[in-house]
């Protein structure tokens, strides 16, 4: 069935913890380098000092384990001190996308249950503009110079003044099976949920990644994402903790600096997305890329396709490029290859021993190789896969059909096991490598008071991903032109998602329930009518 090789059993694998992770490589390398953000190094001991009094400090502000404490950081060496700190203090780490603002933001702080938020000392002004609506929240440390005072009616404190001069250990260490962190996924089918994610998950995931791309202490990753994902934390910090190697860890990607920093940093592992890569391999030719030939052996990252692949190995002397592989927030990664294992053309890997994965109809019975259904898993190893819904017991359930994850993902496996992903059952969007909620974008833009009826969706982009169209309703009498809402929306949602397409229409196709046809929507694109805002001169600014 699906492909299907002799079944796995349940065993229990390696268990472990990030804390523990980083005293191993503490004892065995003290002095070897772990961070390296721009020239600016830590060493594992560093880190390990650093972080524990950072621990200290966050007790004395009330912090104890089980509590959750959100961090809107920007990629600085604060963002992983604060993420080994809170855990350090078996209390759960929250990372936020630092795009965030208005309701949004709210959201994420409110649901986190959080009492202390730690952020940038810019990020203080969009807090402060929700807090009234955060009756939990009662401080908030900024990192970086700020005037004193409030945000909001919430007091505010630098985190500076947390660096406390303790650095004995913690009298308690977090357990393999304990809650690390809540990684909150996009609410593509309502609002955002926290995914809970156990020690153990993020060193399994780190791992897996080991696998299907190997480093040793000698090895530099570079990487430019950032640091309140997932793949930044496990495959780039984390998975170096593992061997003893160091992490390059840029303030952001940029195309013109990426070869500069692979020839400063050392690098020769790049940890990035499928579409950085697509950008690198169409830039022009560099000094720097020239001077690197060969230096980085391994690049992570999905989806490469295989003209990009060739580009890499033949400019740029990369033996590993790419990765074949499948996951998702609440279970990753479930199909993957070890390192040199040869892959099917447009697969992403075969199952890991890890997980059961099966493909199933809409009744959950299981398909032949070759026939396309929902992707559906279950672990093979206690504390690899998320621990639910953060306070969302409710929804957990309802993706936990037949004690099976229901990925909401359509794919196939063919007869030799190869896995291929087919297409999202979801109603949400990909686009510069963050996942795009079309629920909220909705709710956003449902907001306009000239807006009477909208709906968000994809359209391909000729970057591989997605691009986001708004197609919308106006009131009667109601007028607004697409420039005007798009600048509307400068301010009132996430950079990231701001769309490049605008239409307004006189009705929205809907079924008899009332329900938008998206799908409609998506296979007509773009019209005569659709706005775009890359060719109407408007400039976009990241903030």
């Amino acid at each position: 069935m699906s492909g299907m090789g002799p079944r796995e059993t349940w065993s229990l694998g390696e268990q472990d913890t990030i804390i523990d992770a980083l005293e191993r490589a503490v004892q065995r390398h003290p002095d070897r380098v772990l961070l390296d953000f721009s020239g600016e190094l830590h060493t594992y001991a560093q880190v390990d000092q650093a972080s524990t009094a950072l621990a200290h400090g966050l007790a004395a502000q009330g912090v104890a384990a089980g509590h959750t404490v959100l961090t809107m950081l920007d990629n600085n060496a604060d963002a992983v001190l604060c993420w080994l700190a809170i855990n350090k203090l078996r209390a759960v780490s929250v990372p936020i996308n630092t795009a965030l603002k208005g309701e949004f933001l709210r959201h994420q702080i409110a649901d986190a249950d959080t009492e202390i938020v730690i952020c940038e000392a810019e990020y203080v002004e969009r807090i402060a503009q929700v807090c009234a609506e955060l009756p939990r929240l009662r401080q908030v440390l900024h990192r970086g110079s700020r005037p004193g005072g409030a945000c909001g009616p919430v007091p505010l404190a630098a985190l500076d003044g947390c660096r406390s001069a303790q650095t004995a250990p913690l009298a308690e260490k977090p357990r393999p099976w304990d809650l690390a962190c809540l990684i909150y996924t996009s609410g593509t089918t309502g609002p955002s949920k926290g995914c809970m994610i156990s020690y153990n998950y993020m060193c399994n995931l780190a791992r897996l990644q080991l696998r299907a791309g190997p480093a040793t202490a000698d090895d530099v990753t570079l990487t430019p994402l950032p640091l309140f994902h997932m793949n930044a934390m496990c495959v780039g910090v984390l998975a170096s903790i593992l061997v003893g190697a160091r992490v390059a860890i840029v303030p952001r990607f940029s195309v013109s600096n990426f070869w500069p920093e692979v020839e400063r940093s050392g690098a020769t592992i790049a940890s990035i997305l499928g579409g950085m890569g697509a950008l690198l391999a169409q830039a022009p030719d560099c000094d720097a890329a020239r001077r690197c030939f060969g230096q980085v052996h391994t690049v992570r990252g999905n989806p490469f396709t295989e003209p990009v692949k060739a580009i890499w190995r033949e400019r740029f002397g990369a033996r590993q490029v790419g990765g074949n592989g499948y996951g998702l927030t609440e279970a990753a990664v479930i199909t993957t290859l070890a390192a040199g294992e040869p892959a099917a053309p447009g697969s992403s890997g075969r199952r890991v021993a890890d997980f059961d994965v099966r493909i199933v109809d809409e009744l959950d019975r299981e398909l032949p190789a070759g026939q396309a259904g929902e992707i559906i898993v279950r672990p093979l190893r206690p504390d690899i896969m998320f621990m639910g819904y953060w306070r969302r017991p409710e929804d957990t359930l309802k993706l936990m059909r037949n004690l099976w994850l229901h990925t909401g993902d359509i794919g196939r496996f063919d007869e030799d096991g190869f896995f291929y992903f087919v297409d999202r059952k979801k109603d949400y969007l990909r686009r510069r490598g963050e996942n795009i909620s079309s629920f909220e974008l909705e709710a956003a833009f449902a907001r306009h008071p000239a807006i009477a009826e909208v709906a968000v969706h994809a359209v391909p982009s000729p970057r591989g991903e997605d691009d986001v169209k708004v197609t919308a309703v106006l009131h009667p009498q109601a007028s607004l032109a697409p420039e005007a809402l798009f600048h509307w929306a400068v301010d009132a949602v996430p950079y990231y998602a701001l769309p490049r397409y605008i239409e307004f229409r006189d009705s929205l196709p809907k079924n008899p329930q009332g329900r938008v046809l998206k799908y409609q929507l998506r296979d007509e694109g773009c019209t005569a009518a659709t706005w775009d805002q890359e060719t109407s001169g408007i400039a976009v600014a990241k903030r």
